[in-house]
């Protein structure tokens, strides 16, 4: 049986606590996610540790810069062992090529892919950031612009996989703000259940505190992974 495809933020300030949560919880979910948190603490070599887990990893780096600043930051961490490196949409055509062809330079003959992230979860007025479009008009825009610049996929919330998936069929869906029933929504304004976000059609889900500040976070990932297998 595959694994759920459930990607476990790994969001804590040390490398120990990083990989013991990863072990115990690595039988329940497809992946790791390696955040600011862990890249600004123990570093990228972190990214290698994890690798021994046989899961692929995630790292959220939200690369935002010029193209050649970009280009060198990704081939770094596709030589790290990264599978997916986040950029910011935003950013623009050429610093999106230029991520993509750094991170394929990198990781070598290993599979690599860069995910553009579209809108933040975090976020539900564009209006304060200078964008006079909906949500969703910027998820379809930076969808469109992602994919012509060679992405393997986009970061969405669940709300807008759809317009996603419709502006570039061909890209994954990573889908963060994911909340089961009577959690707690945090810091996140666009947030979904994983099993609204797997019917909406995400392929990968971002699970963080609702397993990492769990009581029980082995539960907590078997439970959610439970209710993810249940649906398929």
């Amino acid at each position: 049986m595959s694994h759920p495809p459930i990607l476990v933020a790994l969001d804590m300030p040390t490398a120990g606590e990083a990989l013991d949560l990863a072990s115990a919880v690595a039988p329940h979910v497809a992946g790791f996610k390696v955040g600011l948190e862990l890249l600004m603490g123990p570093g990228p070599a972190l990214i290698g540790d994890l690798q021994e887990m046989q899961r692929p990893i995630f790292v959220d780096a939200k690369l935002h810069d010029i193209p050649n600043t970009v280009a060198a930051a990704a081939r770094q961490l596709g030589r790290a062992g990264a599978r997916w490196v986040t950029v910011h949409a935003a950013g623009g055509r050429k610093m999106i090529e230029a991520a993509v062809a750094g991170l394929s330079e990198g990781a070598g003959s290993e599979p690599a892919g860069i995910l553009a992230v579209t809108v933040l979860t975090s976020l539900d007025d564009l209006a304060e950031i200078g964008v006079d479009t909906s949500v969703s008009g910027q998820v379809q825009r930076l969808t469109r612009l992602a994919a012509s610049s060679g992405v393997e996929g986009v970061v969405c919330s669940a709300h807008e996989i759809r317009t996603s998936r419709a502006a570039a069929p061909g890209l994954i869906t990573v889908v963060p703000g994911i909340r089961p029933d009577g959690s707690d929504r945090h810091d996140q304004a666009r947030v979904a259940t994983p099993e609204e976000a797997m019917a909406a059609g995400a392929d990968y889900l971002v699970i963080g505190r609702a397993i990492t500040s769990a009581a029980d976070p082995v539960e907590a990932a078997s439970k959610i992974a439970a209710s993810i297998l249940e649906r398929r």
